[in-house]
């Protein structure tokens, strides 16, 4: 075996493992309990508005109490105005063209597009991945290419078409290399995403990989450990499962990943979701 396949070999074993279990090292959002929202002194706007890397990161900041008025005063106005401007989005289309004008959701990926969400504006069910990929940013919208592809069978067979649903992601715009989100990428870009899912108003939100998951729960919990429960967050009921991509590299993955989407699609008709899906029967 040559240096270079076995390097291809490692770097695959070790992206497998990455989707199963918490990358060491990893720092969560700051605290949330449930699925309330977070308190303003730890929010994520404030985070957006503070313009601190190490604040969306989560490590230790100044007592506010030491920085002289005129220091906490902008950063206090930034904070209410980006909230205020996330209240004022009533629509999708609105909150579209806020996220456009948005520089706090870009990466440091120059040029790139928006990827704002595509689907059923009223549905019940909600997928939400981790950031967009090089197609996904050539098109403008979210899980294309094989990933995407891989999504749409699976989608197919418990019998929902992506007409149906509302695929989102937590980042809106490419990160380098199709890099990991940074902490402070995903706290920056969270209160965007959390307007988009309170316009929504989902009762069924699927997380798509690891990223996803332990950004919208706020936990370094691993994947395997987060699956098959349903955890409550802003309203609505939150499964997870492996992202696409993960089953494009590792297919001892699909069968856990079956398992989820089997279930998602059982409690989608318990709760009596909009629209009507065709019949389907668990196999």
């Amino acid at each position: 075996m040559t240096p270079e396949e076995l390097f291809k070999k490692v770097e695959a074993f070790l992206k497998a493992q990455h989707e199963v279990y918490a990358p060491v090292g990893d720092i969560p959002l700051p605290a949330v309990t449930g699925s309330a929202a977070l308190p303003l002194q730890e929010s994520p706007a404030k985070i957006v508005a503070s313009g601190n890397p190490a604040a969306a990161a989560g490590s230790s900041q100044p007592n506010p109490v030491d920085a002289s008025p005129d220091q906490q005063h902008p950063t206090e106005t930034k904070a209410d105005t980006l909230i205020q401007s996330l209240q004022d989005c009533k629509t999708l289309d609105a909150l579209r063209e806020l996220c456009e004008a948005a520089a706090v959701l870009r990466t440091d990926l120059t040029g790139t597009r928006l990827v704002f969400g595509k689907g059923n504006p009223k549905a019940d069910l909600m997928l939400i991945g981790e950031a967009p990929g090089a197609k996904e940013d050539e098109l403008g919208e979210p899980f294309v290419g094989a990933s995407g592809n891989l999504l749409t069978k699976i989608l197919a067979a418990i019998k929902v078409d992506r007409s149906q649903i509302y695929i989102a992601n937590i980042l809106k715009h490419r990160p380098p290399d199709n890099r990991n989100p940074t902490a402070e990428e995903r706290a920056r870009s969270l209160p965007f995403l959390e307007r988009q899912i309170d316009l929504i108003q989902p009762k069924l939100i699927l997380c798509l990989g690891l990223i996803s998951a332990q950004t919208l729960l706020n936990t370094t919990t691993a994947l395997k450990d987060m699956r098959g429960t349903f955890h409550p967050y802003r309203g609505a009921e939150l499964m997870v499962t492996y992202h696409p991509a993960a089953l494009l590299r590792n297919k001892h993955l699909k069968r856990d990943t079956w398992e989820d989407v089997q279930k998602l699609r059982q409690r989608y008709d318990i709760l009596g979701c909009e629209p009507v899906l065709l019949p389907y029967l668990q196999s």
